[in-house]
């Protein structure tokens, strides 16, 4: 089994390219080895000493570090992966149920409006932020600004917040004049 792996915008991450589909659905993010019990291959990794934090999108892993260096910690983590997927067991334990996905907070009168943004984020802001790894969900629509929240390598990233303000805010200013700011969660 070959695993690619490639940088992020985010030092602290690296996104790990297995060749096979990782999980169907919503992405998977586990920022401790608490919140991976549902996850053999979470937990996996999580047992590796440095790693801090776990994103699985629909056919890549990335792996977030402590203060270690990739040097020392790239092989364990490309073995923890190897070994999962020759296991055979599943990337997510049986029985457990899909992450479900929040609505986000907004007012009725604000629904067109909300489905306009989503639309835009899952067309053009969510496949370019899986590229570097990460993924990005909406949280809400008050007052004219939109609450999101960064996860995976987008987590801590140094460049997401001008991603937020100068790229998706812009984009969705362009599109929804209702739009006045983006803020993360």
């Amino acid at each position: 089994m070959f695993i690619q792996t490639e940088a992020t915008p985010n030092p602290s991450t690296l996104k790990f390219i297995p060749g096979k589909p990782v999980v169907e659905g919503d992405p998977r993010d586990f920022r401790s080895a608490d919140e991976a019990t549902i996850s053999p291959l979470a937990e996996k990794l999580f047992s590796v000493a440095g790693v801090e934090g776990v994103f699985l999108g629909a056919d890549f892993i990335t792996v977030t570090k402590d203060d270690g260096e990739w040097q020392h910690l790239k092989p364990a983590v490309l073995g923890a992966i190897m070994e999962h997927f020759m296991s055979g067991a599943p990337v997510i334990r049986n029985g457990e149920t899909e992450a479900v996905a929040d609505e986000g907070e907004f007012s009725e009168a604000d629904q067109q409006i909300v489905t306009t943004i989503k639309e835009l984020l899952d067309t053009r802001v969510r496949p370019a932020v899986a590229q570097d790894g990460g993924d990005i969900t909406f949280h809400g629509f008050k007052e004219g600004i939109v609450y999101l929240q960064m996860k995976g390598a987008c987590a801590g990233c140094p460049s997401s917040t001008a991603t937020l303000k100068h790229g998706i805010e812009n984009l969705l200013r362009h599109f929804i004049p209702e739009v006045n700011e983006v803020r993360p969660v």
